[in-house]
């Protein structure tokens, strides 16, 4: 693929550096070295075998099976559609941590191994006690951590509604970005089959067919990359295209996902939905109008759009809460089940 500028990376200074840095980000930023103390990068650095033992005795004894990700190694790590997106060129099993890591040690040297992955894993559930002994101060947010487990596997881009900050802990890693209004440009597949929730470019960074995807010139102008040591981190905001390549026998990568909106709030992509259900298939005139009235009342509403309405008369046009949003989505409901 041809090579992208390089992500801009920024420095955390103090106990305090690290608040400072999200607070003003608005862009993607590489953090070398943040986690680089945690005992479980340095196991990782010493050996496979160390990293994998040092992440194995956080287990919980009665924890349920994670969801291992498989593919032949004829996918060369790229879990994807099948040749007409009718299903998927792997397989998901769920089997005990410990058979994942006995598995990544037992195919570490060889050269074409089925690619393996186990995605999003909530720690404080499968690893009590791992953040204790690694972890990074984000309060007031209070994040999701997530683990990823693998070997060479590459992610398809997709967006993220939350902001991540992802920390390399075992491995390297390659992250390709774009910014969220390359969308045109990325050849997105099916919003309602996805391998893993959600929606992904059909694009091969790899091998791209230009012939077939020749906006993708365009979005690889936009694009920016950087590889990943142990200990780095990459903060992702909400809705920037990621592509994740890890590119050892042994990968981990913990991550922390945060929502700068009230916890109540849905997700956008239910009212994409909706809009594809109700407006995206009206009259080119009434299309017209509804968009309109989404401009008018989300996309540019303003203290003007219900002012005209005395303020208990105003409902679900007035400043939402966790009582209104609940009300309103109960009526949702009702009308959709009808």
């Amino acid at each position: 693929m041809t090579d992208a500028e390089p992500i801009d990376e920024a420095l955390v200074a103090g106990p305090d550096g690290l608040d400072d840095v999200l607070r003003s980000a608005d862009r993607p930023l590489v953090l070398r070295g943040l986690a680089a103390g945690w005992p479980a990068v340095q196991a990782a650095r010493r050996s496979t075998s160390e990293g994998m033992a040092y992440l194995g005795g956080f287990e919980a004894p009665r924890a349920p099976p994670v969801v291992a990700t498989v593919g032949p190694p004829a996918i060369r790590g790229r879990f994807f559609y099948n040749d007409d997106l009718s299903g998927f060129n792997f397989r998901q099993e769920q089997v005990p941590l410990k058979v994942v890591l006995n598995t990544l040690l037992k195919y570490v040297d060889d050269d074409a191994p089925p690619a393996i992955y186990v995605g999003s894993t909530t720690i404080d559930t499968w690893l009590p006690g791992f953040r204790a002994e690694n972890d990074l101060a984000l309060a007031p947010r209070e994040p999701l951590a997530s683990i990823w487990i693998g070997n060479r596997t590459r992610i398809a881009a997709h967006q993220d509604v939350p902001d991540n900050l992802a920390c390399v802990v075992a491995g390297r890693r390659r992250v390709t970005l774009f910014p969220p209004d390359q969308l045109p440009n990325l050849y997105i597949g099916p919003l309602d089959f996805t391998p893993a929730g959600q929606a992904i470019s059909l694009v091969d960074f790899h091998s791209p067919d230009f012939d077939r995807f020749p906006r993708f010139r365009e979005a690889l102008r936009h694009a920016r990359t950087a590889e990943l040591a142990p200990g780095d981190a990459v903060f992702i905001p909400s809705m920037w295209w990621h592509h994740m390549e890890a590119l050892e026998p042994f990968n981990v990568l913990v991550n922390y996902w945060w929502r700068q909106t009230p916890a109540w709030m849905d997700t956008p992509m239910n009212a994409l939905m909706l809009a594809l259900m109700t407006v995206r298939d009206l009259p080119p005139a009434q299309r017209a109008t509804w968009q309109q009235a989404f401009n008018h009342y989300v996309f540019e509403a303003d203290d003007a759009t219900a002012g005209h309405i005395p303020g208990p008369a105003r409902r679900v046009l007035d400043t939402l809460d966790e009582t209104r949003a609940r009300e309103l989505r109960a009526r949702l409901l009702q009308r959709l089940n009808r």
